[in-house]
């Protein structure tokens, strides 16, 4: 049975995260922006002007806030794609580390202290005392 994939790396821009901000920012700033404008323009008399209105400028904040946070995506991309080996590597280390096929890091840890992998056996410290 294949391993289960959690991990999600889109190649090029995260089109998901490009939608997900867009429709966030566009609530956020867009609903002030057709506010300020709808006291800007004549008063409209009918719901359905109004709504109409509301509807067309929306539809501008979006566009340009699609525009835009798509452009920051890419550009943002461009920059990232010298870290993706290393995160590569990140990631196969980590799955590694989850599967239990974890290599034995004595030589590591004795290398930082300065101790022999002999030190620290039972065997020897027998022979010290």
């Amino acid at each position: 049975m294949p391993e289960r994939v959690e991990r999600h790396d889109p190649d090029g821009v995260d089109y998901g995260w490009v939608m997900q901000t867009t429709f966030v920012t566009t609530i956020v700033a867009g609903a002030p922006v057709v506010a300020l404008l709808s006291l800007a323009v004549p008063p409209q008399e009918t719901w359905a002007a109004r709504a109409e209105f509301a509807l067309r400028v929306g539809a501008a904040v979006w566009l340009v806030t699609n525009v835009a946070v798509y452009l920051y995506a890419a550009r943002f991309d461009a920059h990232d794609t010298s870290r993706d080996a290393s995160d590569a590597d990140d990631a196969d280390r980590d799955a590694s580390d989850q599967r239990g096929n974890r290599p034995d890091h004595d030589s590591d840890d004795d290398a930082r202290t300065g101790h022999t992998a002999d030190e620290h056996s039972p065997d020897s410290a027998r022979e010290r005392a």
